[in-house]
């Protein structure tokens, strides 16, 4: 397996800002919605493939040290504004009963994630641009991962008290526990 650094992801990526994602997509072999029916993941395959990473399905860090995460973008009162939030991670919940925030997956790949803004133009939209790439770095004490943790831990007394039917995405201000898609 070829090891991918977080400097060489991001330099590989910033080529790509600009660019139609849906025809890197095409290029790479990659169905975006050919098939009639929308492959959601499709343009999270295109970026680990212009990040240089392979396809990855494991809950482990897309890279070396990162997370590979991306969030698409729209046209808001003629501001850019997130279309909706971004999925960090599933949650399992016996590993969620057994590991503490600082422990957890969710953690290994929230302290440093490579972020790539994407624009969105409609659903089946015959493009998407990388807009920017970015990296986020967090230490264990800053404010906002505090209040993550609090959440985390929130919602794992509340799966361990009342159990995972009790987990709704009310339950956090910055993490919720949500059916993806």
């Amino acid at each position: 397996m070829k090891i991918v650094t977080r400097t060489t992801a991001i330099n590989n990526l910033k080529k790509h800002i600009g660019k139609d994602l849906r025809k890197l997509a095409l290029k790479h072999g990659i169905t975006t919605y050919e098939t009639g029916k929308q492959n959601k993941g499709w343009k999270g395959l295109v970026l680990e493939r212009l990040a240089g990473l392979e396809n990855n399905v494991s809950k482990a860090p897309n890279g070396l040290s990162y997370e590979l995460k991306s969030v698409s973008f729209h046209n808001v009162k003629n501001e850019l504004t997130p279309k909706e939030t971004m999925a960090i991670t599933m949650i399992n919940p016996e590993e969620l009963k057994k590991h503490s925030f600082f422990e957890s997956h969710c953690w290994a790949k929230l302290k440093s994630i490579v972020f790539c803004a994407v624009m969105w133009h409609g659903q089946n939209s015959e493009n998407a641009e990388l807009l920017k790439v970015a990296s986020l770095d967090f230490a264990e004490d800053d404010e906002l991962i505090k209040e993550i943790k609090a959440d985390y831990n929130f919602i794992r007394e509340k799966l361990i008290k009342k159990g995972f039917s009790a987990l709704t995405g009310k339950d956090g201000k910055w993490i919720q526990a949500r059916t993806k898609g």
